[in-house]
């Protein structure tokens, strides 16, 4: 059963604005996360390997938000909200504590934009509120007239392939109800993207399936596309890097001699990789004609 803590704050401000997630403030309503996602920057010994284990709720986070909220808005400090930063806002437990929709009713009330952040098909619950926080916030005003909307909903997406991302991801919604969910927020007529964060390589980097995803992508009318790679950590047993090469050597055997060169000195990449992943998203961006940012 997932825990209930008492947080000493709720809204998070950050030093600077992401030219993608365009986050002045930051909220996550949980701690810990029930999609488990094996690539997940948060991983570690805090969480476990299985990372809904120590899932938390943050029951005080209305009374929270209610006071940071109003003192920010007295001030006129407006700012886009990202939910979330270090979880999902839509994780299954939501279903019963409706945490995160209680979270945007404040929102409304103080008028703030906000940009959701999900791998989940339960945001489509919250449509209602968010057309309304879309109507009625007010933006920061150095994005005033730079901006049409007040309200962005990205689904992350590392593969479109159900299989593939049972392995990686084995906790999330299904890829495949995820996308129904985007098509479902763009014809709501809400500016929604993905976060194509992060490709597996040599797994769903591939020219196929790279292919398949812009396509796709592009066919249901997407609005914009942040393309990564993977970034991987720590030599624990509930560490990124460990638990992704298990992966690898269980599902991709062929590739675990490679993942093992890539990573064995660094957390990234190799420059080389790096620098053609760059090139192959400009290329596929281009000749999709999709926006690698939101403004």
């Amino acid at each position: 059963m997932p825990q209930e803590v008492l947080s000493k704050t709720i809204l998070n401000k950050t030093k600077r604005r992401d030219p993608w997630f365009l986050d002045d403030y930051t909220i996550n309503p949980y701690s810990g996360c029930s999609f488990n996602c094996l690539y997940c920057y948060i991983r570690g010994s805090k969480y476990g390997e299985n990372m809904s284990e120590k899932l938390a709720i943050k029951t005080n986070a209305p009374e929270l938000l209610e006071k940071q909220l109003q003192l920010r808005a007295k001030k006129n400090q407006y700012g886009i909200i990202v939910m979330s930063s270090a979880t999902d806002p839509y994780l299954q437990i939501e279903k019963e504590t409706g945490l995160t929709r209680k979270l945007l009713e404040i929102i409304l009330k103080y008028r703030f934009p906000v940009h959701v952040i999900t791998k989940s098909d339960l945001v489509a619950r919250d449509f209602d509120l968010l057309k309304e926080i879309n109507e009625r916030a007010i933006l920061p005003s150095d994005l005033d007239g730079k901006l049409s909307q007040k309200v962005f909903i990205t689904f992350s997406f590392s593969t479109i392939d159900n299989a593939i991302a049972k392995i990686f991801e084995p906790g999330a919604t299904p890829p495949d109800k995820r996308l129904l969910t985007l098509k479902a927020a763009l014809e709501h007529g809400f500016y929604s993207g993905v976060s194509l964060m992060p490709l597996i390589p040599y797994i769903t980097d591939t020219t196929e399936q790279l292919e398949k995803m812009f396509g796709t992508f592009k066919e249901a009318g997407v609005k914009y596309i942040f393309p990564a790679s993977i970034t991987l950590f720590g030599n624990g047993n509930a560490d990124s890097k460990t638990l992704v090469l298990r992966a690898v050597e269980k599902h991709y055997p062929h590739l675990l001699e490679k993942y093992k060169r890539f990573f064995s000195a660094s957390d990234q990449m190799p420059a080389y990789y790096s620098n053609a992943f760059n090139n192959k998203m400009k290329e596929l961006m281009g000749r999709f004609g999709l926006k690698n940012g939101i403004l």
